[in-house]
């Protein structure tokens, strides 16, 4: 049945186009998260092991939830690992030690990434292609990136 919410197909398409992106980044971060979470060593191996668990657990919601956002628009998502690296702006690519500084290191520059995609991308979705719960989904997804990151952060911190 053909969608029908007040949005433009076209700026459904517009809008979906962003989300897509947002989709393969974030599914590619889950990937570097677990990857941190399998192969960590060092003296904080049980700690970080956790808090990795956490953060990827709650990427994993994240992913979902971009995916279903998708859906709401009326349009398939993205669902192999070919079509996430090829609308990717993350690089699956790590150059780091197994240490947990290393990891976090590059999980922060990630989340950094994903943050200003996203905020370079709300009033857009919001304002011209108007689709303020998209904008609102934008929002509240980059806030939760933010304390990842926040977390990231303090954890490295000098």
């Amino acid at each position: 049945m053909k969608t029908n919410i007040g949005i433009s197909e076209d700026n459904r398409k517009k809008v979906t186009a962003i989300l897509e992106t947002l989709l393969a980044d974030e599914f590619v971060l889950y990937t570097k998260t677990l990857k941190a979470h399998w192969n960590l060593e060092g003296h904080d191996f049980h700690t970080k092991h956790v808090f990795f668990e956490e953060h990827y657990n709650a990427i994993k919601l994240f992913t979902d939830s971009v995916a279903e956002r998708i859906r709401k628009l009326g349009h398939y998502a993205p669902g192999t690992l070919k079509e996430f690296l090829e609308l990717t702006h993350l690089t699956e690519k790590y150059q780091g030690d197994n240490t947990s500084h290393d990891y976090i290191k590059a999980l922060l520059e990630d989340h950094d990434t994903i943050i200003q995609f996203i905020r370079e991308n709300i009033s857009k979705v919001d304002e011209d292609f108007k689709d303020a719960g998209s904008g609102d989904f934008l929002t509240g997804l980059m806030q939760e990136h933010e304390e990842m990151a926040w977390m990231l952060r303090a954890t490295i911190a000098k």
